[in-house]
């Protein structure tokens, strides 16, 4: 049987007590105890690596328009924490750089790749991971899991994770289907149970489900044997692994 608690990840960051993909949020989500954070990645027109959930830039900024059609220029001034209230006002979209500074090795990065941008997005982050040196730490996760086997087979050092809202019959038997050698499983919390997380295990998958918010489902993943939860809130779910 697992008895080892599970890592605690921030999505976004905290997300829910702070403007998602921002360095604030980052900061309190490690401040909170999070022993990692989730974070998504964008391209912008001259090759910035940028820390952005949205193909957009309308949810989340005073901007609008692909961020794919901008520089970094134009993007670097933009509001990314208005919206949420007014304490952030100011806070801008980080360069996926700004977030390696932040966050101190040992933590856990899972970067989440949201489009390809026809393979200039893979291109870009193997070179970033490469000059950073901190594979021990990245994990690279996706919902488009070619993306995933052409990272691994461009580069063996990465860590990647297959993103899935799938109830797999079998998820350990999917991960060997890809081809390449997969490190952990992302599945959507509501689609894995004790018996598919130990099946993980044995077959030597990290599991760290999303996005978990409620008590009741932090129970019932603790419960399971999971290697991490990704949350919104990682000071409540810290709260509970310590009592």
């Amino acid at each position: 049987m697992n008895t080892q608690k599970p890592i605690v990840i921030g999505h976004r960051g905290a997300a829910g007590e702070a403007p998602e993909n921002t360095l604030a949020s980052f900061a309190l989500a490690l401040e909170q105890g999070a022993e990692g954070i989730e974070l998504d990645v964008q391209l912008t027109k001259d090759g910035e690596i940028v820390v952005c959930h949205d193909l957009t830039l309308d949810r989340t900024t005073n901007g609008s328009g692909l961020i794919c059609e901008k520089s970094w220029e134009e993007i670097k001034s933009l509001d990314a924490g208005f919206w949420f209230s007014d304490h952030y006002k100011g806070e801008r979209i980080p360069r996926l750089c700004e977030v390696f500074d932040l966050v101190p090795r040992g933590h856990l990065i899972n970067v989440e790749v949201k489009h390809a941008y026809e393979g200039r997005m893979e291109e870009a982050l193997i070179t970033f991971l490469r000059e950073r040196d901190r594979w021990e730490d990245v994990v690279i996760s996706s919902f488009d899991h070619k993306v995933i086997r052409r990272i691994k087979q461009a580069e063996p050092e990465a860590k990647v994770g297959l993103l899935y809202a799938a109830n797999l019959i079998d998820h350990a038997a999917y991960a060997k289907q890809i081809g390449v050698d997969v490190y952990s499983l992302h599945p959507y919390h509501h689609c894995i149970e004790q018996e598919d997380v130990r099946a993980a295990a044995a077959a030597g998958l990290a599991s760290y489900p999303y996005t978990v918010n409620e008590v009741a489902d932090y129970r019932r993943m603790i419960a399971s044997g999971v290697s991490g939860i990704i949350t919104d809130y990682p000071a409540k779910l810290r709260d509970l692994l310590k009592s």
